[in-house]
């Protein structure tokens, strides 16, 4: 497991990444995973109800499809966060099926509850949540044709949830597009910059060869401030 202290946006973070001991399947897998990050969160007076984002990679289709099922249950009731998940076998340095990527942060009060807002109706990803003035909102994406279609669709899905979030583009400290191997860097910001004039902070980018459905060809994650 790697583990990451930082402060970020005025709060304080951990990020654990880590990939799983390898099981006889990606749920036992998923499961262990999510019982370490947990001890490691206690240890420093946190839990996984501090959870703001997970990311989970799957070494194939099969195992993304059970992790995030076992991803479910584990991140229920106060635990509930931002999510996305892909598939990414170049991800993997063991045997494991599944890696997950976990941040946590620690409120301003210890009575700080997350605001959780739902897709109408209501999907497995949450559509963001506000936390101690952070907005976090799951991965975003869409099946179409084509990328500029989906960015189409994607990127006015994220500004009326920065809207509902009390936030904007003006206010968003990080981009991170998880874009397929079949498009390129390139082209995602030629698109990107045509769409959005607002002016936004880090941009980071990674290349991964699958979804939670086939004919994705990006996901978007976005962090940001409340006004």
């Amino acid at each position: 497991m790697r583990k990451r202290f930082f402060s970020w946006l005025g709060k304080d973070f951990i990020e654990l990444s880590g990939e799983a001991q390898s099981a006889a399947n990606a749920t036992s897998e998923a499961r262990e995973l999510f019982r370490s990050f947990d001890q490691e969160l206690k240890a420093h007076d946190l839990s996984l109800d501090n959870t703001v984002r997970t990311r989970l990679w799957g070494r194939d289709r099969e195992s993304r499809d059970l992790g995030s099922d076992e991803r479910v249950k584990v991140l229920s009731g106060k635990a509930r966060s931002a999510s996305s998940s892909y598939i990414a076998p170049d991800r993997f340095d063991s045997d494991a099926k599944i890696a997950v990527d976990l941040l946590a942060m620690k409120p301003s009060r210890q009575d700080m509850q997350k605001r959780i807002v739902e897709y109408d109706p209501p999907i497995v990803p949450i559509r963001f949540l506000v936390y101690d003035s952070l907005v976090v909102l799951s991965g975003v994406t869409t099946v179409l044709p084509t990328l500029e279609e989906q960015f189409d669709n994607i990127l006015p899905r994220i500004t009326a949830s920065l809207k509902d979030g009390g936030s904007s583009w003006e206010r968003v400290a990080r981009i991170s597009f998880y874009l397929h191997r079949s498009q390129t860097i390139d082209n995602l910001n030629r698109l990107f910059n045509d769409r959005i004039k607002a002016p936004t902070a880090q941009r980071e980018y990674c290349f991964v060869d699958g979804y939670s459905s086939v004919g994705k060809l990006c996901e978007v994650e976005v962090t940001a401030t409340a006004e």
